[in-house]
């Protein structure tokens, strides 16, 4: 009978012990990102995500440019609609004009819903009107988070502009700093992958109401920050 216990605990401790592993082997497993918006933002990461061997489906408002794009980036990419990339994704990253949110969300409710989405749509009064300045007035991580109920929603890769993403990418030293925000912790775990496999480092600043500390207009927008600098712009601790 001892001897039939040991062999039970020991057994209970070995798969104790393998079973971090095996949260590892799943967590490094390739994603299929669905990219609404496919412009210099969303071309851009999605390429840099493709060269980490994640699957990736472009998508906008012109069918034949995402073919090219995918065409370019390999065999890791590919193009469809913005509706088949909102229902393929198991990752979505929308990347649009800020106008376009609230029409995203509508239109693409049922697939969006339980998806973790990034979401980089800046809100420009210039370009975009007074949706804008209400957007910003309360900030986009509250503001986007109700153009898109349901989603899991992590502000990112918003204050980076894309040619720091496309000449800073897995630079030596200090990586450029991505500040993000999400109230969902396992979203937060996806965008905190995403931003190490695109070549950066991930900043975590708290819940979806602290993205208005790196918005349009803060001091640290525009900027291509280390993890340090950022952190002492934005006044929090390491």
């Amino acid at each position: 009978m001892k001897i039939a216990r040991i062999g039970r605990v020991l057994a209970t401790a070995a798969l104790v012990a393998l079973f971090p592993l095996a949260t590892q082997a799943a967590d490094a497993a390739p994603l299929k990102i669905g990219i609404i918006g496919s412009g210099r933002i969303g071309g851009t990461l999605g390429e840099l995500w493709a060269k980490a061997g994640h699957q990736v489906m472009f998508s906008s408002l012109d069918l034949e440019h995402d073919k090219e794009l995918a065409k370019t980036v390999g065999d890791k990419a590919q193009a469809g609609t913005p509706a088949q990339a909102a229902a393929w994704g198991d990752v979505l990253l929308v990347s649009v004009p800020y106008t376009a949110l609230p029409q995203i969300g509508k239109d693409y409710a049922a697939s969006i819903k339980g998806k973790v989405v990034l979401d980089t749509s800046n809100p420009i009064q210039s370009r975009d009107g007074e949706m804008a300045v209400a957007a910003r007035e309360k900030g986009t991580g509250v503001a986007s988070a109700e153009f898109l109920p349901g989603a899991r929603l992590v502000r990112a890769f918003n204050e980076v502009g894309y040619r720091s993403l496309k000449s800073e990418t897995h630079r030596a030293g200090d990586k450029v700093a991505i500040p993000l925000a999400a109230d969902d912790k396992e979203a937060l775990e996806v965008a905190i992958r995403l931003v190490k496999d695109a070549g950066f480092e991930p900043v975590v600043v708290g819940g979806l109401d602290t993205a208005k500390k790196f918005d349009v207009g803060t001091p640290v927008f525009g900027k291509s920050l280390t993890a340090d600098e950022l952190r002492k712009g934005l006044g929090i601790e390491k």
